[in-house]
């Protein structure tokens, strides 16, 4: 071999093994790869169940015609609210005003015939004193004083019905809540055999029916005998969770325990007040019914985006204080709102990978970012500069 192929392959094998020399260095000195991790914090928590209810409307009346009429007016926009005694709707009062009219001529009449029964039967003792007219005379004046006082009862109880009759031409609202649907329109002639003109209910307060298992139910009241007999003073917080997965807001109230159990489901009915002043919630709506002890301890929390599943179970990726990351199982109790409860598996303090699962595995080396996670909403941001 030539003194110049010699050359050349020697510069060549220097140059591959400098590359390899090169991208050997290049992998040493590559960096960890970076993750955001959420540092695990703690909350007061009690034991708690979730329930499927139903709302149901604090007061609800069907509105109906109790005299027979043309409808004529109509006060009201349906689906509005309105106030305790707001008039509603008006049937035409004409002929029962006119009832009410000829029953207060008659009502006079009877009354006039009572004084002059009256006035006979005052004089008729006089001269009966006197032994100028018989008993037999006396007793017929007596009798006809009576009949003409019952013909005054009767023409009263007459015009007090006519007069109640005029008054159920004005509708109006036994209580302030939202209308619904108007059933007839104006010009429409109705009775009290109509069906109902409308429905008015009132849904603040809002009830939440639901039902608990016979033994649960008597588990509890052996437990809690002092206060079993008072649902309002029952140890619980109860919440409420909407068909859209948002919380109502506003804690609710034990209100009621029916009093026996359901034959044919085993369980026992109870109800729960919640304040709904803006109405959101309406009669009619499955919603979810939490109810927590008030019995409550410290439990560690976590972001729902750190938890993965396999096989194995529902485990968390913990980066550990030589920044290793390690697989750690772990038990979860119930979701509040973006965060779970765990009971078993970490504990305060401890950071779990929220952001860049898709990066590493056990045993890899990272560089951890700690990132902060809106409870409510699951959104991860950066953490506030130390320096502001």
């Amino acid at each position: 071999m030539s003194l110049a192929i010699k050359g050349v392959v020697g510069t060549t094998l220097i140059a591959f093994l400098a590359g390899c020399s090169d991208d050997n260095a290049t992998k040493q000195v590559a960096p960890p790869p970076a993750v955001s991790v959420f540092n695990v914090v703690t909350q007061e928590v009690g034991n708690y169940r979730e329930f499927v209810a139903r709302t149901e409307a604090h007061q609800e009346v069907k509105i109906r015609a109790r005299v027979e009429g043309e409808l004529i007016e109509r006060h009201f926009d349906e689906g509005s609210f309105v106030e305790k005694g707001q008039l509603l709707l008006r049937i035409d009062p004409s002929e029962y005003q006119s009832s009410v009219a000829e029953i207060e001529a008659d009502l006079k009449s009877k009354l006039a015939g009572e004084d002059g029964a009256s006035r006979d039967l005052k004089r008729g003792k006089e001269v009966a004193a006197q032994g100028f007219i018989s008993q037999s005379d006396l007793d017929k004046l007596t009798t006809k004083y009576e009949q003409a006082a019952a013909a005054v009862i009767s023409a009263k109880a007459s015009l007090e019905k006519a007069k109640l009759n005029l008054s159920y031409t004005e509708i109006k609202a036994p209580f302030a809540g939202r209308i619904g649907k108007v059933n007839y329109d104006v010009g429409n002639i109705v009775s009290p055999s109509s069906n109902e003109l409308a429905e008015l209910t009132d849904v603040d307060p809002i009830y939440v029916n639901f039902q608990v298992e016979e033994g649960d139910y008597i588990s509890y009241r052996q437990k809690h005998q002092d206060s079993a007999n008072n649902p309002q003073n029952v140890p619980i917080d109860l919440s409420l969770r909407l068909p859209n997965n948002s919380d109502l807001g506003a804690k609710g109230q034990l209100d009621f325990a029916d009093t026996k159990i359901d034959r044919s489901t085993g369980t026992v009915e109870l109800r729960a007040t919640f304040a709904n002043p803006q109405n959101i919630i309406m009669p009619g709506l499955f919603v979810t019914l939490i109810v927590e002890s008030k019995d409550k301890q410290l439990q560690a929390l976590i972001p729902q985006a750190a938890v993965q599943e396999n096989q194995q179970g529902k485990f968390v990726l913990v980066v550990g204080e030589d920044n290793k990351v390690a697989t750690r199982i772990v038990q979860l109790g119930r979701r509040i709102n973006a965060m779970w409860v765990v009971k078993s598996g970490l504990e305060e303090g401890e950071q779990v990978i929220v952001e860049g699962l898709q990066k590493v595995r056990q045993g890899v080396e990272v560089k951890p970012v700690e990132k902060k996670v809106d409870h409510t909403t699951g959104t991860i941001s950066s953490q506030p500069d130390a320096a502001n």
